[in-house]
C-alpha cells in the first residue's frame, strides 16, 4: 500500500489538510475553518474540497456535523495504519511518542519474524537480506543507507514465509522508512553505526539460529530507539 497520489488536485487536498492535522496545525476536537474559508485558502472549489474532507472523515481524522461543522477527532480514532496517515506521521517526526509506538511495533514484529526467517528462509530469500546488507556497508551517505536499510528489513519480513506478515512491510513502509532515516541522520557521521548489528541478524538468518535472530533484532531496535531519543 503505498500513500494516496498528490499529483491530482483531490490529492493534493487531501494531502495538505491530513498533513496540518497531523503535524498539529489542527489540534482534536477544533473545529476547522468554514468551507468557502478553506477552499479560499487552497484556491481549490468547495466541491473538490469535500470529497477531500469525506476521505480524511474514512481515516478517521475529521467528523462533519450538522449547526457544529467539521471538527478534527481524538487521535485514538485515526486510522493510523492508513498509509497516508503513516505518510504524514512520518514527514512530522520526530514526535517521541509516535517514535516509541512504532519502535513497540517493531518489537512485537520484527524478532518473530527473524526467528521464523532462520528458520524457513531459502537461499533466495537469505540473497536478498545479504544483498540489502552490503548495499548497506555500501551506501555513501544516510539516504543510501536508508533504502537499503528499509530493504533489509524488507528481506527478512519476505523470508518468514507467512502470507499474512509480508503484506505487514507495506503497511507500515513509510513511516519506518522516516523512522530509519532519522535514526541515520541523529547517528549523523557515524550513520552506519548498526552495521554490526545487521551482520549478527544476517548471520543468525543464514545459520538458521531463530533465538538469536530473535535476540539480535530485538536488540537492534532497542539501539535504534535509544539513538532516536539521544540516550546513551
Amino acid at each position: 500500500m503505498k500513500p494516496t497520489s498528490h499529483r491530482t488536485l483531490h490529492g493534493q487536498i487531501v494531502h495538505e489538510l491530513g498533513r496540518q492535522i497531523v503535524a498539529g496545525q489542527y489540534k482534536p476536537g477544533e473545529v476547522l475553518p468554514r468551507e468557502e474559508l478553506i477552499a479560499k485558502q487552497l484556491d481549490v472549489s468547495r466541491t473538490a474540497l469535500r470529497e477531500s474532507l469525506r476521505v480524511l472523515g474514512s481515516k478517521g481524522l475529521i467528523e462533519t456535523r450538522q449547526k457544529t461543522g467539521t471538527r478534527v477527532r481524538p487521535q485514538e480514532h485515526w486510522n493510523l495504519l492508513d498509509p497516508d496517515v503513516l505518510s504524514w506521521h512520518g514527514a512530522a517526526l520526530p514526535d517521541l511518542e509516535f517514535v516509541d509506538q512504532l519502535a513497540e511495533m517493531r518489537e512485537l514484529i520484527e524478532p518473530a519474524a527473524a526467528a521464523l526467517a532462520a528458520q524457513r528462509r531459502n537461499d533466495v530469500q537469505l540473497a536478498r537480506i545479504r544483498e540489502a546488507y552490503e548495499a548497506m556497508a555500501a551506501a555513501e551517505d544516510m539516504e543510501a543507507w536508508a533504502v537499503a536499510d528499509l530493504q533489509f528489513h524488507h528481506a527478512v519480513l519476505n523470508a518468514t514465509a507467512n502470507a499474512l506478515l509480508r503484506p505487514l512491510f507495506s503497511v507500515i513502509e513509510t513511516a519506518l522508512g522516516s523512522y530509519l532515516l532519522l535514526s541515520a541522520r541523529k547517528a549523523d557521521a557515524d550513520f552506519k553505526y548498526s552495521l554490526p548489528r545487521h551482520a549478527r541478524v544476517y548471520e543468525a538468518i543464514a545459520n538458521q539460529q531463530p533465538e538469536l535472530a530473535r535476540q539480535s533484532m530485538l536488540e537492534m531496535i532497542a539501539d535504534s530507539r535509544r539513538n532516536l531519543r539521544n540516550e546513551s
